[in-house]
């Protein structure tokens, strides 16, 4: 036996017996899984919370939030746009995309943070080449903080999955803050239960 494999087996014989793993604390006490403090979350951290419109008309919100925008690209299907998520068949094809919506899985009230996956994505590049990034929020699909949101079962399964917590954000030179230097230049959230009607708009609206 080599001196290698010799320590390895005293190792192994000398081991403490296995114990179980102690309880994480949630660390949620007095925080509360509501939409009012996911809202002033994420305008803290320069995200902008629209309420729904009233008739529910997701496509006809998006143009008016952005009249200018050419391309709308939306990965859900409650919002029609004019670039199907489907025809994407890379990355650099979403370079010209003025306004990108996707759904979120959920949100956490603490940060103001939402999580979304390539699922949820279509082309995950569409989360930040997208000039303006706008996300539909199911109220009821909000957890206090991030340790709620770390025990979702869709990070353990998604090939990929992020974070976003307002748009993208920079302040290393002189101390200014910059929105869309490295990624999206506003990121708004709109709260609307999943199914949301669909009313397209007439050709060349």
């Amino acid at each position: 036996m080599s001196s290698r494999h010799e320590i390895l087996d005293r190792v192994r014989k000398n081991q403490p017996a296995p114990r179980p793993l102690p309880n994480v604390p949630m660390f949620d006490a007095g925080v509360a899984a509501s939409l009012d403090a996911f809202r002033t979350a994420l305008s803290r951290m320069g995200g902008r919370f629209v309420p729904a419109a009233d008739d529910q008309d997701l496509d006809a919100q998006v143009h008016a939030l952005f009249p200018d925008a050419k391309v709308v690209c939306s990965a859900t299907p409650e919002v029609k746009g004019n670039r199907p998520i489907d025809s994407i068949r890379a990355p650099r094809d979403l370079h010209d995309v003025d306004v990108g919506v996707v759904r979120a899985v959920f949100g956490v009230a603490e940060t103001g943070s939402i999580w979304l996956s390539d699922a949820e994505f279509g082309v995950s590049a569409l989360g930040f080449l997208s000039q303006h990034l706008i996300v539909l929020l199911d109220p009821q699909a909000i957890v206090t903080n991030m340790h709620r949101a770390y025990q979702h079962p869709g990070l353990f399964t998604a090939d990929y999955s992020v974070f976003m917590t307002g748009p993208s954000a920079t302040a290393d030179i002189e101390g200014v803050l910059i929105h869309g230097a490295q990624g999206v230049r506003t990121m708004s959230v709109i709260p609307c239960r999943r199914g949301a009607r669909v009313t397209p708009r007439p050709t060349g609206a």
